[in-house]
């Protein structure tokens, strides 16, 4: 294989990546994330006329976004070594990105916990998305309507497909999600009639659509988590939860994944209010949200302040606000 990127390099390197990213979704990951990523650093090996990948032109790739984190260039950088490890056993040419080269210590943001106020203000702002047929702004506030209701993970929502959507019975199949695991999540009855509501104005608008996905893009395909993040920082800057930034760049603030630890951080402060002894009720909650580690659903404790506070008073033996 080493030979042949002579004189056609880069058609050998587009075919070397998507024959990694079969060997990495046949091992069980959705990879979708990082097979985009990836196109795009072969986009630049493509403009650069590089016969192989080299370290060099990996870490320009990786740094060529302004204004954000140094632990979003290791995260790219990351993605590229793995497919030039894998890359390098068939041309020896290839050079693999030590590791630590662009080395962040790892900090978990400080979950933002929306208010009521705030998710009704984001599903108006997504009910006005610019749409010929009306479905994208449709998809947008059914989108974040279900992630404050259940939950989910953002990636579990946008991989339902609409044999994973038992309105019948209330259930969400969530299948071989993060880590491999799967599970059955039960919704509300106002869940189940909003999904409901979707899914018939949805066939209206675009019959049929060209995916199995329960929620679709403006054109009845599945709607990409890369899309369904940048039109959420935007709306979360049109409502002012983000500052403006310069140029195209979205800026920092409110993620999607803020309201699953929205609905989490509410399910404790129910709990603690409610005088339930919250340490015997987590592993329920670790369940629901798919946790491997009952100690990430502890992490909710520890980064909400209020929680945190809960916590202290329910160990001191004190009512939850109340006084000692």
């Amino acid at each position: 294989m080493a030979g042949s990127y002579r004189g056609c390099a880069m058609t050998t390197i587009r075919d070397a990546l998507a024959q990694y990213v079969a060997v990495r979704r046949a091992l069980g990951t959705q990879f979708r994330e990082p097979a985009l990523t990836l196109a795009h650093f072969v986009d630049l090996l493509e403009r650069e006329e590089a016969e192989f990948i080299t370290i060099n032109l990996a870490l320009r790739w990786a740094m060529e976004r302004k204004g954000v984190q140094r632990a979003t260039w290791a995260r790219r950088l990351t993605m590229v070594r793995g497919f030039a490890s894998w890359l390098s056993v068939f041309d020896p040419r290839t050079e693999v990105p030590p590791k630590r080269l662009l080395h962040a210590r790892h900090r978990r943001n400080k979950p933002h916990i929306f208010t009521d106020l705030e998710i009704e203000r984001l599903m108006i702002e997504a009910a006005r998305l610019p749409s010929p047929t009306g479905l994208r702004a449709l998809t947008h506030v059914t989108f974040i309507g279900l992630l404050a209701a259940t939950g989910l993970r953002p990636g579990e929502a946008l991989a339902l497909d609409l044999s994973d959507v038992d309105l019948q019975n209330g259930i969400l199949a969530i299948r071989q999600t993060k880590f491999g695991k799967s599970r059955f999540v039960p919704i509300k009855d106002s869940t189940c009639v909003a999904l409901a509501q979707y899914v018939q104005r949805r066939n209206q608008l675009c019959p049929p659509p060209q995916t199995e996905r329960f929620l679709v893009s403006e054109r009845g395909a599945r709607l990409h988590g890369c899309v369904a993040r940048g039109t959420f920082a935007r709306l979360s800057r049109e409502i002012g939860l983000r500052k403006a930034a310069e140029g195209r760049r979205i800026g920092r603030g409110p993620r999607l994944q803020d309201l699953r630890h929205t609905f989490a951080t509410r399910k404790l402060i129910e709990w603690y209010r409610a005088g339930l002894d919250v340490g015997r009720e987590l592993p329920k909650l670790a369940t629901y949200l798919g946790h491997v580690d009952v100690g990430h659903t502890y992490w909710y404790i520890e980064a909400v302040p209020e929680l945190l506070q809960l916590a202290t008073e329910q160990m001191s033996g004190r009512q939850p606000g109340g006084l000692p």
